[in-house]
């Protein structure tokens, strides 16, 4: 059951990171905060998620905030 909401806050983290990306101001918020509420397991399929999908578009957030 844990790991099931564990799973749930990273694909809610995901789920807003999509609906911000549009600011970068709002990307950067919601990134430090979701990895200030994730665990280190979580983080590293979040990063990697991250880096597929907003690679393009908010680069130089990425690398400052991982």
């Amino acid at each position: 059951m844990l790991k099931k909401s564990k799973k749930r806050l990273r694909e809610y983290y995901q789920l807003i990171l999509k609906k911000v990306s549009f600011s970068p101001t709002l990307f950067e918020k919601e990134l430090r905060k979701a990895i200030k509420n994730l665990t280190e397991s979580q983080i590293k399929r979040f990063k990697a998620w991250c880096w597929r999908r907003f690679w393009d578009t908010h680069p130089t957030i990425l690398q400052q905030v991982f």
